[in-house]
C-alpha cells in the first residue's frame, strides 16, 4: 500500500496554488476538482481520521 506522502495529491503543484492563492485560476480550479475527482478521494481514504480533520478544516470540506 502507498504511503500518504507518496500520493500524488500529497504534493500535487495544484493544490500548492490553491495553498498559495485561493483566487488564482489554477487554485480556483483545484478547489473545484478535488468535488469529483477519484484521486483525491481515494487520498482522503488513506488518511487517518485526524489527518483527515485537519485537512477537511484547511480546505473546507465535508467530512
Amino acid at each position: 500500500m502507498e504511503k500518504q506522502n507518496e500520493k500524488p495529491c500529497a504534493n500535487c503543484k495544484f493544490r500548492a496554488k490553491y495553498d498559495k492563492d485561493p483566487k488564482s485560476l489554477l487554485g480556483r480550479f483545484w478547489r473545484w476538482h478535488i468535488n469529483f475527482c477519484p484521486g483525491w478521494k481515494g487520498y482522503m481514504k488513506s488518511l487517518s481520521d485526524e489527518e483527515r480533520a485537519v485537512v477537511c478544516e484547511k480546505y473546507n470540506l465535508k467530512g
